[in-house]
């Protein structure tokens, strides 16, 4: 017997058939006005707006401890940019001219990944930011936006293990 884990993609960015994108208008433009209007995408635009705020936030704050801040900026900037590149994939097609590529296991990784590593980041920021309102204000922006990507994960995806039988009754 073989067991394996199985990640099954759930929503409208799926590339399917079934997708929405007939619902919104025509699916033969450069654009996906279905996805686009999906909450897949809406979530993915609010991460965004989330982590370009915390960035801010923690950028424009007086801090001591360099590196505590800066591992935060990073991370916060990876996350948004990856987020966009997916957005950009999925709003213009891309998906489709690069098959190649699993694009739900590609994004699925990204935010499991990168949710953790937020997750740690606005931590370390919480339990520095003593004395500054800013850098509070940057980790609660960085705690909100990683739980719009668990539950951008929670909604998009469904993970289960499949066990599959290798006996062959001949």
């Amino acid at each position: 017997m073989s067991h394996g884990v199985r990640v099954i993609r759930t929503d409208a960015s799926s590339g399917s058939a079934s997708a929405p994108s007939s619902a919104f208008g025509s699916d033969s433009g450069l654009l996906d006005r279905g996805y686009a209007g999906s909450y897949s995408a809406m979530l993915k635009v609010a991460q965004m707006l989330l982590l370009l705020i915390g960035f801010i936030c923690i950028r424009s704050s007086r801090w001591i401890d360099h590196s505590t801040y800066t591992y935060f900026e990073i991370i916060s900037m990876y996350d948004l940019v990856m987020i966009l590149i997916f957005y950009i994939v999925y709003i213009f097609r891309i998906y489709r001219m690069l098959a190649c590529i699993n694009w739900p296991l590609a994004e699925f990784l990204h935010y499991l990944i990168g949710t953790a590593l937020l997750l740690i980041a606005s931590i370390v920021v919480a339990a520095k930011s003593s004395y500054s309102a800013g850098l509070a204000a940057g980790a609660a922006f960085g705690f909100l936006a990683s739980f719009l990507c668990i539950l951008s994960i929670w909604l998009s995806y469904k993970v289960s293990c499949v066990t599959q039988s290798t006996d062959a009754a001949v």
